[in-house]
């Protein structure tokens, strides 16, 4: 029996096994800029959100658009009475001719329409409001496209910065590891001290500390972009420094105007401003006279408009024309009208706030741009001086002239203008990806 269970055991191992070898590992998504915007624009749950929204103003409209038209409603119903006593007048023959019957099976079918003539532009006004409302969430829904367009755009240059950094920090991690090498080598013949061996061995441990969190800071940027895109994490991706786009306009009285001009919020807001405008009117309009046509049509049994009842099926018909004119509503216009009154001054006090966020936000973006194009360019020169010093500490350091301690500290100054380049690149594009989204579409 315990040979019986070892065969089986061994059996699961090998089918582990080579089921494991038989698992591919996944290939990597490649990756470009407009690719990720594109995936990220039909993936985005906050665009759903904000379409159902748009629908759903939509549908308002609709409704408010159809309470102008005539309303037709079918009814019918049936009712069931107590027995009463028949009441008649005797006829000249001895007859007796019935006026009330016993009838307690009642039933009744009617076609009722209405049609609102004069509203005092109420149902108009609500009308308006209503698609005001809904070129409104129209705008907010371009708005967040922008949104999620900047949010892929500032994770993908993230992801392309977080890979940069790792393949510097990679290749000076076996930059150092080699010269520790050769330092212990030369410990080994008695041209070292032991100190100089301790010093690049601590340098290595570091560089690969760096390597870590660059591994570490690589993969969170990836499973940021992937969930953006709508993928799940741990999916590999390879994403490439996109082309450079145009320079911008750097005159910022021209982009303030042109950002005021374009941006979806602002024009969200003026919809919504004139919504209120018109329920304004709404709240008005209540105190003005309104004026309904009705009919319908009748087939009932016993039909209750003509005399004498009987127990037959019989139509009738009516039509009216109706006034209301609410004399006295305890205040109830006056209160809708001032609310809404203040509403639209919230607006207006939130374009006001609006248009100066965006002067700010587009003197902010072209300082960081700015800020980030000198930064680059000092990081290449530094780089270029780092790289030509590091290249002349080697040189010492093969005559016998300067110690390891030197070649670790010019190595360590490449890697870290490198990084300094790198990030500066990355913080200038996403500067100019949040100036194009302060700049509107």
């Amino acid at each position: 029996m315990t040979v019986q269970h070892s065969l089986v055991a061994v059996a699961v191992l090998l089918c582990a096994s080579s089921a494991q070898g038989q698992q591919r590992p996944v290939d990597p998504l490649q990756l470009v800029l407009d690719d990720a915007v594109a995936r990220a624009l039909a993936a985005s749950p906050r665009l759903a959100e904000a379409a159902a929204r748009h629908d759903a103003a939509e549908a308002v409209t609709n409704q408010r658009r159809a309470a102008l038209t005539p309303q037709i409603v079918a009814q019918a119903g049936y009712a069931r009475t107590n027995h009463v006593e028949e009441f008649g007048i005797p006829l000249p023959n001895n007859q007796l001719r019935v006026i009330y019957p016993d009838v307690p099976d009642n039933y009744r079918t009617r076609l009722d329409a209405t049609w609102p003539l004069y509203t005092g532009g109420r149902l108009q006004a609500f009308e308006r409001a209503a698609e005001r409302e809904s070129q409104a969430t129209t705008a907010d829904l371009e708005a967040l496209r922008s949104d999620v367009r900047l949010e892929v755009e500032r994770a993908y240059w993230t992801l392309v910065g977080a890979d940069e950094s790792l393949r510097i920090v990679t290749l000076s991690e076996r930059q150092i590891a080699a010269h520790a090498a050769n330092v212990r080598n030369a410990l080994a013949v008695g041209l070292v001290p032991p100190s100089d061996v301790l010093t690049a061995e601590a340098q290595v441990s570091r560089q690969r500390m760096l390597t870590i969190q660059a591994r570490s800071a690589r993969e969170v940027a990836e499973a940021e972009l992937a969930r953006l895109i709508g993928l799940g994490a741990g999916t590999p991706l390879v994403v490439a420094a996109p082309v450079e786009a145009e320079a911008v306009d750097s005159a910022p009285e021209a982009l303030v105007a042109r950002a005021v001009a374009q941006r979806k919020e602002r024009q969200a807001l003026l919809d919504r401003r004139l919504s209120v405008g018109e329920r304004v009117n709404a709240a008005m309009a209540a105190r003005r006279p309104s004026v309904f046509v009705g009919g319908g049509l009748d087939y009932a049994n016993p039909n209750p408009r003509i005399f004498p009842r009987s127990a037959t099926w019989r139509s009738s018909w009516d039509a009216s024309l109706n006034l209301s004119w609410s004399l006295f509503d305890g205040g109830r216009a006056k209160a809708e009208s001032a609310e809404a009154i203040a509403n639209r001054r919230v607006l207006d006090a939130r374009v006001a706030e609006f248009e100066t966020m965006v002067s700010l936000d587009i003197h902010q973006r072209l300082s960081e741009i700015e800020a980030g194009t000198a930064a680059h360019e000092a990081a290449v020169d530094a780089q270029r001086a780092a790289t030509e010093a590091l290249r002349v500490v080697k040189d010492r350091y093969a005559a016998g002239v300067a110690i390891s301690s030197d070649v670790i500290d010019a190595e360590t100054l490449v890697m870290q203008v490198s990084l300094d380049g790198t990030r500066a690149v990355v913080l200038r594009e996403i500067a100019k990806a949040r100036l194009r989204r302060a700049l509107g579409p």
